[in-house]
């Protein structure tokens, strides 16, 4: 006889681990580009609760390369948790600039650029311009009288103008 675990979802085996993992790619799946969530959070969003650690053993078990973006969960301190053999740190670090995301002088993320907040709407901030747009012909100048300040007297020796 198996014990059975009663979520708020379904009802399923007592260490099963498949459906609990699919839950975790759910919420991965959902993470936005150019953001990051903490292996707790997805873990509270999968309704595993405070089990962080799960959604770890979950994103080692992916079963392909594109099913979720797993490059996407950092740990509480916002830094990369694996560990730096085999080069799977440096392609998380790699995939997340990609992104966007930027890391300090400590190889850190900040959660209040970076940071997830799911229900929150988070229109993407416009990159800045590399190069200023120029056209071919100059814009003419504008005459004096156009100024608004133009028609204001000059200011007196502390700054401020006449009323």
């Amino acid at each position: 006889m198996t014990v059975r675990q009663v979520t708020k979802r379904r009802i399923e085996p007592a260490g099963a681990g498949p459906g609990r993992w699919e839950r975790v790619y759910a919420v991965v799946r959902r993470i936005p580009r150019g953001r990051v969530a903490t292996y707790g959070q997805v873990a509270a969003l999968a309704g595993l609760g405070r089990q962080a650690r799960q959604v770890g053993y979950a994103l080692h078990a992916l079963p392909g390369e594109g099913y979720a973006p797993w490059h996407r969960v950092v740990n509480a301190r916002g830094a990369i948790s694996l560990p730096p053999r085999a080069g799977a740190d440096v392609t998380q670090r790699l995939r997340l600039e990609r992104e966007g995301v930027r890391f300090d002088a400590r190889g850190r993320i900040d959660f209040k650029r970076f940071g997830w907040r799911p229900g929150a709407r988070t229109a993407r901030r416009p990159e800045r311009p590399t190069a200023r747009f120029t056209s071919a012909a100059p814009s003419p100048p504008r005459p004096a009288s156009a100024s608004p300040r133009s028609a204001a007297p000059p200011a007196n020796a502390r700054g401020r103008r006449p009323r």
